[in-house]
């Protein structure tokens, strides 16, 4: 089931992988706030979405690609992100479970 809100999403952080049932953008959103950057960024990389380049911006700021975050910023249309990298997640997550 996908959670209504981000306080139930970030229960399922301490399980051992996302909810298959899960769409993709949510899976790559757990991969990321769990710290697997491979993990996330080999969904995220696939999702053609404004949701998909967000989260895809965000994993290449994490990485410190500021070249390659301004780009998908700009795919995603927003911003570049001035808040903690867990402020941006909480973001996102809220975003997609918003347009849910």
């Amino acid at each position: 089931m996908i959670p209504e809100i981000f306080e139930t999403f970030k229960t399922t952080l301490s399980n051992i992988a996302p909810e298959k049932d899960w769409p993709p953008a949510l899976q790559s959103l757990w991969y990321a706030a769990n710290g697997q950057w491979v993990s996330s960024h080999n969904i995220a990389q696939d999702l053609n979405t404004k949701i998909g380049s967000w989260i895809h911006t965000h994993l290449h700021h994490v990485e410190g690609d500021k070249f390659n975050a301004g780009y998908w910023y700009n795919q995603a249309e927003k911003s570049f992100c001035k808040t903690s990298f867990d402020d941006e997640i909480k973001e996102i997550v809220d975003a997609f479970l918003d347009s849910s």
